[in-house]
């Protein structure tokens, strides 16, 4: 029983991390929220004047926790199955922190998308960076391209 309950606890948690890795918020130029479609947009017109490869953090650097405790879960469990006795607890609580640490690194990396920043040229002259989710769409300086602003977000599409 004690040995089915552990399962259990490992799968609910293993599933916890698989669907928080799948939410993230999109910076992405193709992608809107349902409150943003719709909605009018101011369209202006520039000219890249540079692009370079960035990395996007979508938990602003910060991890929720949900890694490091989900890992320390996990590992604990796997450790305490090992041994007997006091060496069980021991394992235990070193699988604990080994998994907390590889929870959190993975939740980390799972959090990093690649990005572009955008530098472009507005034809009155003014200079705008934008950053946004890579997606494919490829920008090379010299390109003409919108500059698509609502509500404080401005996009960059061809």
């Amino acid at each position: 029983m004690k040995a089915m309950s552990r399962v259990a606890v490992a799968v609910v948690i293993g599933g916890s991390l698989i669907m928080t890795g799948c939410a993230y918020n999109s910076s992405s130029a193709d992608v809107y929220t349902a409150s943003q479609a719709q909605r009018e947009e101011t369209v202006r017109m520039a000219t890249v004047d540079s692009v370079r490869a960035v990395k996007i953090s979508s938990n602003n650097g910060q991890p929720s926790g949900i890694g490091a405790i989900g890992g320390g879960a996990l590992g604990a469990v796997a450790g305490s199955a090992i041994g007997g006795g006091r060496g069980s607890i021991l394992t235990g609580i070193v699988g604990g922190l080994a998994g907390a640490v590889a929870g959190n690194a993975v939740e980390n990396g799972t959090a990093m998308r690649d990005g572009v920043e955008i530098t472009a040229r507005l034809d009155n002259g003014d200079m705008r960076a934008i950053t946004q989710t890579a997606t494919g769409e490829i920008f090379r300086a010299g390109d003409r391209v919108r500059l698509l602003s609502s509500g404080g977000v401005t996009r960059v599409t061809h």
